[in-house]
This record gives structure tokens, C-alpha cells and sequence, in this order.
């Protein structure tokens, strides 16, 4: 996961910030599971940064298992293979 990093008092200097959350997942989650993470991570952030619900930002990228590789393996390959 990546996280824009943006502290509590970063935010109250600079005044109201959009912070935007981006994670990247093989895909393979049911919806419920990503939509429990968005709720989760929203909740996360404007606890830790005390924003407004309507300025916060989260992304959730799904890549195919054949699109992500760890060792020059992907992570299709590994399925295969256990």
C-alpha cells in the first residue's frame, strides 16, 4: 500500500488538503472486501489527519495476477504452481 504522506500538523499549516490513499491489490477480492477497506482506510485517515469526510481520497487498483511479478515469477505462475 501507498500512502501519500501528509501528517496532522503538515495539514493544519498548509489549511484543508485533499489526501488521497492509492492501493494497489491482485485482483481476486470480492467487491464486499474492497468496499470494507475503502470504508476502513477513509476512517483511518480522517482520524489520523482530523478531514472532513468529502475531502478525502481513496483509490483501489486491482492488477491481474499475470500483470504482477515478485522474483521475475508472477504471482499467476505461483498459483500454478502451489
Amino acid at each position: 500500500m501507498h500512502c501519500v504522506p501528509l501528517t496532522r500538523s503538515n495539514a493544519q499549516q498548509r489549511g484543508p488538503e485533499m489526501p488521497l490513499v492509492e492501493i494497489t491489490l491482485a485482483q481476486k477480492r470480492e467487491p464486499e472486501v474492497i468496499r470494507e477497506l475503502l470504508r476502513s482506510v477513509h476512517d483511518a485517515v480522517k482520524a489520523a489527519l482530523s478531514v472532513p469526510d468529502e475531502k478525502i481520497r481513496v483509490v483501489v487498483r486491482e492488477v491481474p495476477s499475470t500483470h504482477w511479478s515478485a522474483g521475475g515469477v508472477t504471482l499467476a505462475e505461483r498459483e500454478e504452481r502451489a
